[in-house]
C-alpha cells in the first residue's frame, strides 16, 4: 500500500511538473533537473520501503526465536516442577514411614522409663522390709526373745555355709530344662531390638516374655511390641490381630490409646477405611489431649473426613 501511495505521489509530482512545462515556457533543462531530482526521490522512496521490509522480516525473525526459547524455557520449567513434585511426594511418603518409626523408639524409652521406675519403687520396698527385718532380728537379740527368723540372717554358732540358700531363678522359672530368662532380662532385650530394627528377633523375645510372665505390669507393653512389629513390617492383618489382644486382655494398660490408634491406621491400610476411621473417632473422643488424640485429628483430616460423624 506504501509503495502504491509513493508512485502515485510521483505520478501526480511528474504530472505537476508536465502541466506546468506546457502551462508556460521554462527552459529545457531546468525540467530535465527537476524530472532527475524527482526519479532520485522516487528512487530514495523505493530504497526506504525495502529497507523498512528487510527491517521488519529480520525483526519477525528475531521473534520467532525468542518465542521458541521461551517454549523450550517454559517446557523444561514444566519438567524441573514434575521432578520436584515427585521428589516432595517421595519426602512425604519417607517422613511418614520415619514418624512411624520414631513413634516406636520414643514409646520403647517411655516404656523404659516406666520399668526404671517400678524396679527403683521394688527396690525401694526391699530396703524397707530388710531394715525391718534388721530391727526385728536385732530387737529379739537384745531381748532375749526367741529364735530370730533364718531368712535372710544366719543363726547364731550356725556357719553361714550351711544356712539354706534361696537358689530359685529369678521369674520363678525351675525344673529339668533350666530356667527361663528373667522377665527384666526378655523385656529389656525386646526393646532394645526392636529399636534397633531386629524385628524377628524382638517378636520372639516378647513371645517368650508372655509366655512366661504374661501377668505382669508390662505384659501389656509387650503385647503391644508385637502389633508394632507386625505394623512395622507390614504385616498390617496381623498387626490389628495384636492391637486387639490388647484391648481385650489388658482393659486397663495405658497402651489403650496407642493400640487403639494403631489399630485405626492399619485398618486403613488394609483399605478398610470405615472400620479405621471409627478407631480414629474413638481415639479423639476417649484420649482428649494426648499425643495420639492429636495424631489421630491429623489423619482423619489427611483423609478428609470430619472428627465426628455428621448428626442427621
Amino acid at each position: 500500500m506504501r509503495v502504491r501511495n509513493i508512485a502515485i505521489f510521483s505520478a501526480a509530482v511528474m504530472a505537476s511538473a508536465l502541466g506546468g512545462s506546457l502551462m508556460g515556457p521554462r527552459p529545457a533543462e531546468a525540467v530535465a533537473r527537476e524530472l532527475i531530482e524527482l526519479q532520485r526521490d522516487v528512487t530514495s522512496l523505493l530504497q526506504g520501503q525495502k529497507d523498512l521490509a528487510t527491517q521488519m522480516t529480520q525483526d519477525h525473525t528475531v521473534m520467532k526465536t525468542l518465542v521458541e526459547q521461551s517454549g523450550d524455557t517454559v517446557g523444561k520449567l514444566n519438567g524441573t516442577m514434575s521432578a520436584l513434585q515427585k521428589s516432595m511426594q517421595d519426602v512425604t511418603a519417607n517422613s511418614g514411614a520415619r514418624l512411624d518409626t520414631m513413634s516406636t523408639q520414643v514409646q520403647g524409652l517411655s516404656d523404659n522409663l516406666e520399668e526404671i521406675k517400678s524396679r527403683m519403687g521394688k527396690i525401694n520396698q526391699q530396703l524397707v522390709d530388710l531394715q525391718n527385718s534388721v530391727q526385728s532380728v536385732d530387737a529379739k537379740i537384745s531381748g532375749g526373745g526367741g529364735t530370730p527368723p533364718t531368712t535372710g540372717v544366719s543363726n547364731p554358732g550356725t556357719p553361714m555355709s550351711s544356712q539354706p540358700t534361696n537358689s530359685a531363678p529369678l521369674g520363678g522359672a525351675s525344673g529339668g530344662t533350666g530356667p527361663a530368662p528373667s522377665a527384666d532380662t526378655l523385656y529389656s532385650n525386646g526393646l532394645r531390638d526392636i529399636t534397633s530394627g531386629k524385628y524377628d528377633l524382638a517378636r520372639q523375645e516378647f513371645q517368650d516374655y508372655l509366655k512366661h510372665y504374661g501377668d505382669t505390669d508390662l505384659a501389656s507393653n509387650a503385647q503391644f511390641y508385637l502389633g508394632e512389629i507386625a505394623y512395622s513390617q507390614k504385616n498390617y492383618d496381623q498387626a490389628v490381630t495384636e492391637y486387639e489382644r490388647v484391648l481385650t486382655n489388658y482393659p486397663k494398660s495405658f497402651k489403650l490409646a496407642p493400640a487403639h490408634l494403631k489399630k485405626g491406621m492399619a485398618l486403613i491400610d488394609l483399605g478398610q477405611k470405615t472400620a479405621g476411621v471409627r478407631e480414629l473417632r474413638d481415639v479423639v473422643k476417649r484420649f482428649p489431649g494426648t499425643e495420639e488424640e492429636r495424631r489421630a485429628r491429623a489423619k482423619l483430616k489427611e483423609l478428609g473426613v470430619a472428627v465426628t460423624p455428621a448428626t442427621r
